[in-house]
């Protein structure tokens, strides 16, 4: 007879080699919205566990694994965000399938899924029935926009969060039509999201051995990208307008301020402040080219102490602006970059994947990792660990599955499964 209750604790087979949440278990039942809470999780050294219909889940090229396509730039999304996963199939549509659903349930200290809102209640999959044969579950919820409210049923894409959470609305050039920004950001702020309220909610778990349903909304989560709009309304009552590659709401006077310059091999992120910090920025900045005998006279005479950064005007701006455009436009990245970090200039040159890929920094860091993949007989260099712990280790520690890559260890080894009856759940669509 197996225990179906593993002890709070108890580590899974995927988390022996350590980590902050190496004894604890989740299940990751989530599309793309989902895959880097789990990912984030899996960093820490949690044993997740990607939970797949036996066709794989729609995000993957199906097939990759199976040999048919052995190609990796095809599937680079579900590789890089389902590394450090262990991967089961289970069709939870079922009754056979839920039923083991409610088993692996029972061992596990995290749940996340991405269904609709009444999806799981509806097959008798839900919190509160979850909860009852393990108190201390976390269940973690990421929909579009949350499991209650007016919009609560709605799907949603990331065109569409972009758009409800009025991001778009301060992307684009002024009197053009709204943008959103081009690689999909929405399941990546709602993962980062969903990871924090789930580790919030362990965190209250182990205090009180009570566990939680955490509602994670697309649309909520996107609210933080806003960067200064809700709080120039909450101050003045007036909504800001996108500015293009421009920034708005700094001036009381309605100036839009250049963000962005271009130099000799891309771009240059330089914004005129005001206050202490900025004064030091703009003087550092006008020093180089007085330096260089690219500024102009009056530039050299500037009392950038009594620059007020809320009373300019676009005229002025302009005029300001001028000679940093020539200036920066005869300078590289790299130049940029060494003389900001020397002179105390808040400026960064714009990176690009090649940039980021041969940063320094990240290099230090040990920031990049290479996992071996035998399927294809390639190893691939993933973006690693978001942060480094002194007591623990943090980071990708296998490569993400192939479709039902675990069923073995999770359905047999784990929930004690015999050969047979495992083939026949296969015959029957089941796994």
């Amino acid at each position: 007879m197996i225990d179906e209750r593993r002890p709070p604790g108890a580590a899974g087979e995927g988390s022996r080699d350590g980590g902050p949440l190496a004894p604890y278990r989740v299940l990751d039942l989530t599309d793309r919205s989902g895959w880097l809470c789990g990912r984030i999780l899996g960093d820490l050294g949690a044993d997740v566990v990607k939970v797949e219909p036996p066709e794989g889940d729609p995000g993957r090229r199906v097939g990759v694994f199976r040999g048919d396509d052995p190609d990796p730039a095809n599937n680079l999304s579900w590789l890089a965000y389902n590394a450090g996963k262990r991967g089961i199939t289970l069709a939870v549509d079922t009754a056979r399938g839920r039923d083991l659903l409610r088993r692996l349930a029972q061992r596990a200290d995290v749940l996340v899924e991405s269904f609709p809102p009444g999806y799981l209640d509806a097959r008798d999959l839900g919190y509160r029935t979850l909860r009852e044969t393990n108190p201390r579950l976390v269940l973690t919820s990421i929909t579009p926009f949350g499991q209650s409210g007016p919009y609560a049923r709605y799907r949603g894409s990331d065109l569409v969060a972009m758009a409800m959470s009025g991001l778009m609305s301060l992307v684009g050039e002024p009197g053009r039509p709204p943008l959103r920004v081009s690689l999909p950001q929405a399941a990546m702020w709602t993962g980062m999201h969903a990871a924090a309220g789930t580790l919030i909610a362990h965190h209250y778990r182990e205090a009180t051995g009570r566990g939680q349903q955490v509602d994670v909304s697309m649309q909520a989560s996107l609210l933080w990208a806003l960067a200064n709009a809700p709080a120039h309304w909450s101050l003045l009552r007036e909504d800001l307008h996108r500015g293009g590659s421009r920034i708005v709401g700094r001036s009381m006077a309605g100036a839009r301020m250049r963000a962005i310059y271009r130099c000799r091999d891309g771009h240059i992120n330089f914004i005129f402040y005001g206050g202490e910090a900025g004064r030091r920025s703009n003087e550092a900045l006008a020093q180089w080219m007085a330096e260089a005998g690219e500024a102009p006279e009056w530039l050299t005479h500037k009392d950038w102490g009594a620059f007020n950064i809320a009373a300019t005007t676009q005229e002025e701006i302009d005029a300001l602006e001028r000679p940093f455009v020539e200036f920066l436009g005869r300078r590289t990245k790299a130049e940029f970059a060494a003389e900001s970090l020397k002179r105390g200039i808040l400026g960064y040159p714009v990176a690009d994947a090649r940039d980021i890929r041969a940063d320094p920094q990240l290099a230090a860091r040990e920031f990049w990792q290479a996992v071996e993949h035998p399927e294809f007989d390639a190893t691939v260099t993933y973006p690693g660990s978001f942060a480094r712990f002194s007591g623990a280790r943090c980071g990708i520690r296998r490569r993400a599955p192939g479709i039902g890559e675990h069923n073995d260890e999770i359905y047999r080894a784990e929930l004690g499964l015999a050969r047979d009856d495992l083939e026949a759940l296969r015959r029957e669509g089941v796994v």
